[in-house]
This record gives C-alpha cells, sequence and structure tokens, in this order.
C-alpha cells in the first residue's frame, strides 16, 4: 500500500479566508469525484479547478507513460515542478485503459463517478469500449467532459490539437504583436488554460443540469473555441463593417494613450486611459494640458488616431522619473498605472500578498512550496490546497481498495500490466 496523501496544510491568513478555516466548513464540491483522464494541459486544469474546491479529483495515469506535463519545464532533484500546481488537490493511480483488464476497472471507477474529464483523439474511447454508450450505461448520472483541439466531430475532428493551433486559429496570433512583426504567440498555455476555465464551467452546468433531469451528458469542449471568444467582437466587427483588426502592439485601437513605457531607472510601467477622464488627468499630470482641448481628444478612437503625439508625451515623462515616482504621481492624479511584473515582482507585491494569491503549500518531495492559490475566495465556503502533486501511482492501491477492489484482484491487475 502507498503512502496516503499528505495532511492539509494550515489554512491562509484570515483576511484571505474572511469565513471559517477549511475545517470548519465543508467546500462547495465536497463528495463530488472527478476521474480526471486527460493530459496536457486544459483537462488537467479544469479538474484541478474542481479539486481545488473540495471534489476528490483521481488522477489516473499510462503505467508506463506518465503524464508528460511531469516532465515539462525545470525540475528539481528530478520531480517536474510543473506537475506539482498541476496534480494538487488530486490523488494519482496508474490504469491502462486500453487494457482488457483497465478497461473494466475504468468502468467500475465510472459508477461511482460524477465527472470523467479525458481528452484523447475523437474515437479513442469508442475503440477501447469505453465510449459515452458504455460510460453511461454504468452510471447514467455521469457528466463526461470531453476537451479536444477542435471538438468530436467536423473535418479537424482528429486532427493532433493543442493550444497553440488554437492561438493561431483564434485569431489571437494575428493581432498579437508589432505592426511590422510576426504573429506572435504567448510564451505559456494561454488557450488551454482558457478552455480549462471554460471546462470547469461547463462541467458545473452539466452537473447543475443533472439536479433537474436527473441524468448526466457529455461536454463537448473545443479548444479552439474558448480563445475566440475572449479575444473580443472581432467576428461581429466583420460581419457589421468589414473591420479586420490589425497588430498594434501594445496600443489600442479604441483609445490612447495605453502602452508600456520605460522609467529613468530601466523598469517599465503600463499606462491605460479608457476612460475619457482618466485620460484627462495623465495629461495634466504630464503637464501637456493643452492637448486635453484638441478637437480630436474627445473620444478613445481620435485619441487613438493621434496615438504618437500622445505616447510621446506621457513616454517622455515617465521617461525622467524613476518607476517609483511614476507610480506615487499616477495614484495622486487617480490616474491608471501598473509596473511590468516578473515573478520576483509578484511574489513580493503587498496587494497580492494581502489577497494571499500565492500561499505555501508543503510537500513530502520538495518541502515547503509555493504556487499560486486558488482561483477566487468564498465567503462561506471556502476552497483551499490540500497537497501538492503526488508522485506517478502513488495511491493506485488506495483507490482501488476504495472502490471495492479485493487484494487479489489488484495483484491480478498488476500483473496483467493494467496498473
Amino acid at each position: 500500500m502507498t503512502a496516503a496523501p499528505p495532511p492539509l496544510p494550515p489554512a491562509p491568513p484570515p483576511a484571505t479566508r474572511p469565513s471559517a478555516a477549511p475545517s470548519e466548513k465543508l467546500p462547495p464540491l465536497q463528495g463530488l469525484r472527478v476521474l480526471d483522464l486527460a493530459t496536457l494541459f486544459a483537462g488537467p486544469l479544469a479538474a484541478m479547478m474542481l479539486g481545488d474546491f473540495g471534489a476528490d479529483v483521481v488522477k489516473i495515469e499510462h503505467p508506463r507513460k506518465p503524464d508528460p506535463s511531469r516532465g515539462h519545464g525545470p525540475a528539481k532533484d528530478g520531480v517536474g515542478l510543473w506537475w506539482k500546481v498541476l496534480g494538487r488537490n488530486k490523488r494519482a493511480m496508474t490504469l491502462d485503459l486500453s487494457a482488457p483488464g483497465g478497461r473494466d476497472a475504468l468502468l467500475r471507477l465510472a459508477a461511482d463517478a460524477d465527472v470523467i474529464v479525458e481528452n484523447f483523439r475523437p474515437g479513442t474511447l469508442e475503440r477501447w469500449g469505453l465510449g459515452w454508450e458504455e460510460l453511461s450505461t454504468v452510471n447514467p448520472r455521469l457528466v463526461l467532459a470531453r476537451v479536444t483541439g477542435f471538438g468530436q466531430f467536423g473535418p479537424y475532428a482528429h486532427r493532433p490539437g493543442f493550444g497553440t493551433l488554437a492561438e493561431a486559429m483564434s485569431g489571437f496570433a494575428a493581432i498579437t504583436g508589432e505592426p511590422d512583426g510576426p504573429p506572435t504567440l504567448p510564451p505559456f498555455g494561454l488557450a488551454d488554460s482558457i478552455a480549462a476555465l471554460a471546462t470547469a464551467y461547463a462541467v458545473m452546468t452539466a452537473l447543475a443540469a443533472r439536479t433537474t433531469t436527473g441524468h448526466g451528458q457529455v461536454v463537448d469542449m473545443a479548444i479552439i473555441e474558448p480563445m475566440l471568444s475572449v479575444i473580443g467582437p472581432h467576428t461581429l466587427w466583420y460581419d457589421q463593417l468589414g473591420y479586420v483588426q490589425p497588430r498594434t502592439g501594445n496600443r489600442s485601437r479604441n483609445n490612447a494613450p495605453r502602452n508600456t513605457y520605460r522609467t529613468s531607472d530601466g523598469s517599465w510601467v503600463a499606462v491605460s486611459t479608457s476612460a475619457q477622464s482618466i485620460a484627462e488627468r495623465v495629461m495634466r499630470l504630464v503637464d501637456r494640458a493643452e492637448l486635453i482641448d484638441e478637437p480630436w481628444f474627445a473620444d478613445g478612437a481620435g485619441r487613438a488616431a493621434h496615438a504618437d503625439v500622445l505616447d510621446e508625451a506621457v513616454g517622455s515623462w515617465i521617461a525622467r522619473h524613476t518607476r517609483d515616482e511614476a507610480m506615487a504621481a499616477f495614484e495622486k492624479a487617480e490616474a491608471a498605472i501598473a509596473p511590468v511584473y516578473d515573478v520576483r515582482d509578484v511574489l513580493a507585491d503587498p496587494q497580492y500578498q494581502a489577497l494571499g494569491t500565492v500561499t505555501e503549500v508543503p510537500d513530502p518531495e520538495l518541502g515547503p512550496i509555493r504556487m499560486q492559490n486558488v482561483l477566487f475566495r468564498l465567503s462561506e465556503t471556502p476552497g483551499g490546497i490540500r497537497w501538492a502533486g503526488r508522485p506517478h501511482g502513488a495511491d493506485t492501491d488506495e483507490v482501488l481498495t476504495a472502490a471495492g477492489f479485493a487484494p487479489a484482484e489488484i495483484s491480478a491487475l498488476r500483473a496483467q500490466g493494467a496498473v
């Protein structure tokens, strides 16, 4: 029998948990059972979000081919650090779903589950005899979340799909970057993260529907779609005006000044003037109040058309001040400014500290580790991080035993290579 997950870490300071400590009130998803069959990255991240608020999430990996996220990015002492976040609040077990014993074991686990999250190419579960027909037969109340690059049908359904492709196909890359530069992709899993948020929302919507209908359903999440939804009204602009948004760097076609500016001490700050009143305050602050009287200054589109003039006014003023000086002056003027942070700044920032945005989690492999906290604070039933990502297969025996497998059955599965 492998070791049980480490105990619940201490609650963050009261300022980040306005009601009670997690031990005093059950988290909102307590009792929800989730099987996470997915890899890289949208599906597992969605399952992590459910686990953060109390769901019992069991991460199921192939016995000989662990989730590739365990090997993504930097590692310490041979332990992948990304997995510590992505695998948090999940029990880890192994199961070869393509093997007969693994298939049968999953059906037994599914019979008592509420949610399965998977991201195999369409048709893979069906080929293994684990499609919706089989899963819903053993558990009519099951919600099956299928997260793929292009969805379950259509001409691209069987293509390999990753977040990078969604970032390209959604129009995001086309509008990102400098006007004379190439389309620009984000240096992190943006599309996967947005799809994960959408998947968690879809799962909760399906579970809410289950309270009325009494039965589960399939969630078909195509990673290319949430990304398209969040980039704005581009479809409507083109439909009604034939307008295709170009790349504008850090500038906006809707208002100005809006850019990043370098300070005298070599730092960077970001300025936004989406509201007319803010734009006027900025001009007064940088000693260019005469620009407010220009006819084109009266609306965002007019200011955006004169971004060169406004950027020079703001940029030259900021270039004569340190970051702290610029921040203090803008805040005194009630104008919108933010420092451009790297992770070191995030960890030192007093606002993030007050919110408890980054929390410390005890880990048996690495000791105390810091990571992003749960996504939001609930005043009555807060979430929390009970443990960081577990070793590959660490909880296999525990999960199977709890599901009613006898020791001899577990030994037989291990002898078959199914676990």
